[in-house]
């Protein structure tokens, strides 16, 4: 057993007898996280534990476990009053009830700090049916550096997408990630940027090639680079060698029920979102562009083009900001 005790007098408390850096405490079996600037005590402890054999893999007491642990399992013990957390979390979200129906779906929800999976149900247009990794386990990226594009090691965002089975991933605390190779993402993921300030920069940026059901929301993606050839990893069981990439914030590459939303995207290589080779059912929504040549590409093809005949894009409430120059929505 793991024993890690927190201060909420602290935001910035370090867990006893673990080495990692986490800023937020979990609410009594919820799947989710509190940041303890909204408990109402400044002398509380509290006390969390986490069993080893909830864990995936042989994982020492002394190693960052909250890479590889699935929340609910953990439980909260606290000598605050019973409804602490309640009252905490019962002041009305200012952003509600704006008439976005994505955003009110969720903001409007007072507990959605412990509901984040309840995302999954908030898109609209073609990509309402993308689940992303709903009903996976919720993984904290803990490691912004590190990134090593073949072995990934736990804790970083590369490990977490690779993976294959559904995961829920949220960050531990603000952080700009450095790729240095694209991060090739596999099926039933969701990166939420939610709550802190993420930001994939300066190198390398997203792929979806071949993939499904994979939401991204919350993130600030720019200054992404041309990189490659280089051997990446795309999955747990697989390396291989890729080409030169263009350079994109976000390529969409054959692949299908994919929603992209509030998220900021500037200064790329090439495109900022790029959907081709007959990717289908995606909502593009939300999202902030600003300060790039060409912003956004659907359809394209080395034949004739009847591979993108089926392509389903809705691309709502998004705003469009200063020196664009091209490929927007007329």
């Amino acid at each position: 057993m793991v024993l890690l005790v927190f201060s909420s007098a602290a935001a910035s408390a370090q867990p006893i007898d673990i080495d990692v850096e986490f800023d937020d405490v979990t609410d009594n079996n919820l799947t989710d996280l509190v940041d303890p600037k909204d408990l109402e005590s400044s002398d509380s402890k509290f006390t969390v534990t986490l069993l080893n054999d909830d864990l995936e893999g042989n994982v020492a007491s002394s190693s960052p476990v909250f890479d590889l642990l699935r929340v609910s399992n953990f439980s909260l013990q606290s000598n605050v009053s019973d409804n602490a957390l309640e009252l905490a979390a019962k002041k009305k979200p200012s952003r509600c009830g704006r008439g976005n129906p994505m955003d009110d779906c969720w903001q409007c929800d007072p507990y959605w700090h412990k509901h984040r999976q309840n995302l999954a149900f908030c898109a609209i247009g073609f990509g309402r049916n993308a689940i992303g990794g709903l009903n996976g386990a919720t993984y904290i990226v803990t490691d912004p550096g590190n990134d090593n594009p073949t072995d990934p090691r736990p804790g970083t965002l590369r490990w977490a997408v690779v993976q294959e089975r559904p995961m829920w991933i949220i960050f531990a605390r603000d952080m700009t990630i450095r790729l240095k190779q694209e991060l090739i993402m596999t099926s039933y993921k969701t990166i939420d940027g939610r709550g802190v300030n993420v930001h994939i920069a300066y190198g390398a940026c997203i792929t979806l090639q071949r993939v499904h059901h994979v939401i991204i929301h919350g993130v600030h993606i720019h200054h992404c680079k041309s990189t490659g050839p280089a051997r990446v990893r795309s999955s747990s069981s697989h390396v291989g060698k890729r080409g030169k990439t263009d350079g994109d914030g976000i390529s969409i590459i054959s692949s299908s029920n994919i929603w992209i939303d509030h998220n900021s995207l500037s200064r790329c290589t090439d495109g900022l979102i790029d959907a081709i080779h007959g990717s289908d059912l995606i909502t593009i929504s939300n999202n902030y562009f600003s300060n790039h040549d060409k912003v956004m590409l659907f359809g394209a093809s080395d034949g004739d083009g009847s591979e993108d005949k089926i392509m389903q894009i809705t691309v709502t409430m998004n705003y469009f900001g200063p020196k664009l120059c091209q490929r927007m929505p007329r």
